[in-house]
């Protein structure tokens, strides 16, 4: 017999009201693109492509079939980068996506996600774009939602949203340039800061320590006063972006921060499959099935077919409708978060 607090588990974990709004804001961006000139579109949720970014885990499976493995998407952007190799200029899609091992007060193994791509944009562009969204949503909350009204005003100013290099935000809120320091350094700066690095964390891993050290020292600073960009990442962090041969190179690429949450992630999209290639290599040893798996990829095969110069975003929908609504996380937004699937 089931306890008195697991019968309860059938329930919503969001308010009623939190879910009207989302519904509101759902029908928010699909206007927002559909007046911009963007195509909405589908793509598989299971496909046997998956991630090239050793970072994220996807969840798999097995078609009854068939023995080969099968992947629940962690964003739609191969196949959506397939359909601009088609001829598509302009697509978005709103969608549901997997992240196997993510989970907390930000985090969700599904969640929705909100993707874009756009020919010929550049991802400063992109920057224009995110913003124009973002102000958009803000307003459709603060006029349907009266307990975001003194959240919402802060993001529906005509003030520009903040812009500033991954170098900067590290020079202005660690101390430090990120591109250029010693990797011997990082761990001093933490234990002069107090902050202790998580288990597992490998001395000679220079992006595992610059992320431990944006999210300690950096991100708790972004974006509380007004949305603030963060652009221009270190040619490690690249995944997808093209990168741009300065010195040091960095990946075109940028993150906006709202209230020091993370919301999106845009790209220059990266269009040479040779390079492609060559970063599958540098991420995944030669002998591993994910590595070949990833070089024979339908992706790669739309490269070669010529994929065109674009810009793409992915944001976490969740994650907007929880700052719109003044809620602290996503279980508040979302009716049956993992807890409750």
């Amino acid at each position: 017999m089931s306890s008195v607090a697991g019968e309860r588990d059938f329930l919503p974990t969001a308010p009623i009201e939190n879910l009207r709004l989302r519904a509101a804001l759902l029908e928010a961006v699909r206007a927002f693109f559909r007046d911009s000139g963007y195509l909405e579109v589908e793509t598989p949720l299971l496909s046997a492509d998956a991630t090239i970014d050793p970072n994220l885990s996807p969840f798999v499976t097995r078609y009854l079939h068939g023995n080969s493995e099968l992947y629940l998407q962690t964003s739609p952007e191969f196949a959506m980068k397939r359909l601009l190799a088609a001829g598509h200029t302009a697509i978005y899609q709103v969608t549901h996506a997997f992240r196997n091992g993510e989970i907390g007060r930000l985090h969700n193994p599904e969640y929705t996600i909100v993707e874009w791509y756009r020919v010929d944009d550049t991802y400063r562009q992109q920057m224009g774009v995110v913003e124009e969204l973002v102000r958009h949503v803000f307003m459709v909350s603060r006029a349907k939602a009266g307990a975001s009204k003194e959240r919402a005003q802060a993001f529906t100013t005509s003030r520009p949203f903040g812009r500033l290099s991954y170098k900067e935000a590290f020079e202005r809120h660690a101390g430090f340039d990120p591109l250029t320091i010693g990797l011997e350094e990082m761990p001093k700066i933490a234990a002069s800061r107090g902050t202790v690095p998580p288990p597992g964390l490998a001395a000679d891993d220079r992006d595992g320590w610059l992320n431990f050290l944006l999210v300690e020292m950096v991100e708790p600073n972004l974006g509380q006063n007004l949305p603030e960009f963060v652009y221009d990442y270190p040619s490690s962090q690249a995944a997808l972006a093209r990168i741009r041969r300065d010195d040091p190179p960095v990946a075109e690429r940028f993150e906006l921060y709202i209230r020091g949450i993370e919301i999106c992630n845009g790209y220059q999209e990266l269009t040479d499959c040779e390079e492609l290639r060559e970063r599958i290599r540098e991420c995944f040893p030669d002998s591993s099935s994910t590595m070949k798996r990833l070089l024979n990829s339908r992706l790669i095969d739309a490269m070669e077919a010529g994929l065109p110069e674009c810009s793409g975003v992915a944001l976490g929908f969740d994650r907007l409708v929880m700052l719109a609504a003044g809620a602290e996380s996503l279980a508040e937004v979302m009716p049956f978060p993992f807890s409750r699937a």
